[in-house]
């Protein structure tokens, strides 16, 4: 017997067999002649550990095994095994933890309906075709690292008892999750999704992290529950993408998305701090109002103020002409996009979000961002709920005032000092602008009324009489005209 740097001894029936070698024959368990092998199976009994690392298991193998464990074997090793046929383990029990790292599946691997009553290890191994884990139970730890599947994979309706990762996994194939549990953390940096994913009504009771994911025909994110969040932190899409979230925050910071995006927020907040946006893009947050259901579907008609910046710096503001129906009056957004910083997006719609004390500060084109029922975002040290106005005056005025700021921007410098006078009374001019306009109204009134002051003066004083001319025969009376006596 010769030992390889594998972590077990291997067979000696061939040179270069890798299959874990069976005292006290010496030989793997597919090398075993057929009476050699009748007595090891029969030996095997529910909850016996099965040795196949290495193995080349043909199909007729695998089915003795699992017929002589009656489907419940206890500690499983399958490590760089290949299984050059149909792998078919729908129902087993796994009695203790399993591993098929870095195994090879030529053909349909089906782990349909199985349980695992432990910890799952998967880590580099590749599935030619097929992968279905639909309906499976995992208790412990699962480890899908590094896995290839050349076709479609299978996960929906499993369960995930504590963590799993599938960092760097390569799914080339059409991968559905749809209604998938997940206890803990979710881990999916850097895997690369060939096709559509879909992880519609999906349960993460931990973090759901796509950091750095590649979604190359998009998918939909759209889970029941995203306990710890859901991040998508450098993660590029091809296709269309849609999220959805609840009550958690959605990371999509660096973001970089070719085709369509949809993200529809729930008493959530979404951080779009670098992200790029090539396509259409849609932000959209929901007011649970308890009524007034409108033809939207979204809890009123969209017959709201709307800002616009568009073409030459415009700012077009379109006043209500009746009630504000996007959100009811009593009812504050619920949903908020912490930061656009750095956010260089094609076309982007956000809609009944709070801006929040950030706003739109350092975003790319603005002009190409169109905000629809959003809550008026003050620029620092200014309050515009102090004013006491009315909310529909309110909400007109403020989207007024930030479409006038907005174009104060992107217009050019003579425009730009033109709208000024309009715009620095509002309340949206900075600070400094502000303190030197009115140092500068004060300056002008104290002038005027200095000058006012002086020329009221002047018209008080008494006019000198003129000089005395002689008249003929007269002669003037000088103090030295008359004798002392």
């Amino acid at each position: 017997m010769r030992s390889l740097d594998l972590g077990w001894t291997t067979c000696t029936a061939l040179p270069g067999c890798t299959g874990s070698a069976r005292q006290p024959y010496g030989r793997c368990l597919a090398h075993l002649d057929d009476a050699e092998l009748t007595g090891v199976l029969g030996g095997l009994s529910p909850g016996s550990p099965v040795d196949l690392r290495g193995t080349r298991v043909e199909p007729h193998l695998l089915e003795r095994i699992l017929d002589a464990t009656r489907g419940r074997p206890g500690r499983t090793r399958f490590d760089r095994a290949v299984l050059t046929g149909d792998a078919r383990f729908g129902g087993v029990v796994f009695g203790g933890d399993a591993t098929f790292d870095h195994a090879r599946f030529h053909h349909l691997a089906s782990f349909v309906d199985a349980r695992f009553t432990g910890n799952v290890s998967f880590r580099g191994a590749g599935f030619t075709r097929e992968l279905s884990l639909h309906g499976v139970s995992v208790a412990g730890h699962a480890a899908f690292d590094r896995v290839s599947a050349g076709r479609d994979a299978l996960f929906g309706a499993a369960a995930f008892g504590r963590t799993v990762s599938f960092e760097g996994a390569e799914l080339h194939g059409f991968t559905s999750f749809d209604g998938a549990r997940f206890a803990g953390d979710a881990v999916f940096r850097g895997c690369r999704f060939g096709r559509a994913v879909s992880f519609r009504r999906a349960e993460f009771g931990g973090l759901a992290g796509f950091e750095g994911a590649r979604f190359r025909e998009g998918g939909s994110l759209t889970p029941a529950s995203a306990g710890r969040g859901l991040s998508l932190a450098g993660a590029w899409a091809g296709g269309g993408l849609d999220v959805a979230v609840a009550g958690c925050r959605v990371d999509l910071r660096h973001l970089r998305a070719a085709g369509r995006l949809a993200v529809r927020l729930d008493g959530a907040e979404a951080d779009l701090t670098g992200a790029t946006l090539l396509g259409p893009a849609r932000i959209e947050g929901r007011v649970r109002s308890g009524g007034n259901p409108g033809r939207d579907g979204n809890g009123g008609r969209d017959a709201t103020a709307r800002r616009t910046v568009a073409g030459y710096g415009a700012a077009r503001l379109a006043s209500p002409r009746g009630p504000d129906r996007t959100r009811s009056p009593r009812t504050p957004l619920t949903s908020r996009v912490t930061s656009l910083r750095g956010l260089d997006a094609e076309a982007l719609e956000l809609v009944r979000v709070d801006l929040g004390a950030g706003g739109l500060t350092g975003v790319h084109r603005p002009e190409r961002l169109r905000l629809t029922g959003c809550a008026p975002a003050a620029p620092r040290g200014v309050r515009l709920a102090t004013r006491r106005w009315p909310r529909r005056r309110a909400l007109t005025s403020g989207l007024a005032l930030g479409a006038l700021g907005m174009r104060r921007v992107t217009v050019a410098a003579p425009a730009r000092w033109l709208l000024g006078p309009r715009w620095a009374p509002g309340g949206n001019g900075p600070r400094m602008n502000r303190i030197m306009g009115w140092l500068a109204l004060v300056t002008a009134v104290t002038a005027a009324s200095l000058l006012a002051g002086s020329a009221s003066h002047a018209a008080h004083r008494p006019v000198p009489a003129p000089p005395q001319k002689d008249l003929p025969g007269h002669s003037r009376v000088t103090p030295d005209a008359h004798p002392r006596i």
